[in-house]
């Protein structure tokens, strides 16, 4: 790191006095002060569908983490075996992962979580779709590929393609008919 930033490492721990306190300080810059709170009001607001806000989620998250930095730092870490990505993931499953599974439930007329606990299954789920557009850091920052100019598309299409496909699985997965909530709610209110 010193030598990146082309300082003597001397220098850097007149800074840091350990190692632990650098990478605390690396995990609040690179990841803590990335993290915009807007992004779980944005996948709760309930007035738009769960595919727009997915959408917009994900292109926001996108172009905030998408980065040489925040890539690099995320790879090295989880090489290294420390425990930045664990702590930054559990933000991610606890605050996103969640959020997520809670409203394609209640889109799709599917028991709460406090009906059906959520299962592994379904955060393995939203995994793939994280994955996906993470994958697309990856591919530019740590193989050196070209990726699609128009990212936000790419995201567009994956979430699409997890909105049309996913809440089949999670009704059998909680033991319910897939039925779309704007159906549902239809339904309720005719005698």
């Amino acid at each position: 790191m010193a030598r990146r930033l082309g300082i003597t490492q001397p220098l850097l721990y007149r800074y840091f006095p350990s190692k632990e306190a650098l990478l605390e300080r690396v995990y609040q810059e690179v990841y803590l002060n990335r993290w915009n709170p807007h992004w779980e009001d944005i996948l709760e607001d309930r007035s738009r569908s769960l595919e727009d806000r997915i959408v917009e989620f994900y292109s926001d998250y996108a172009r905030a983490v998408l980065t040489y930095e925040w890539i690099r730092v995320f790879m090295f870490s989880g090489l290294r075996g420390m425990d930045l990505n664990g702590r930054y993931l559990t933000v991610v499953r606890d605050r996103i992962f969640a959020r997520v599974i809670r409203e394609l439930r209640f889109e799709n007329a599917l028991p709460a979580p406090s009906e059906v606990p959520i299962s592994e299954a379904e955060f393995e789920l939203v995994w793939s779709l994280h994955a996906s557009i993470f994958y697309i850091g990856i591919r530019k920052w740590i193989y050196g590929l070209a990726i699609p100019d128009d990212v936000t598309a790419v995201v567009a299409a994956l979430a699409t393609a997890f909105i049309e496909g996913v809440p089949a699985v999670v009704a059998r997965l909680t033991g319910a008919p897939p039925e779309p909530r704007a159906k549902a709610t239809a339904q309720q209110r005719t005698p």
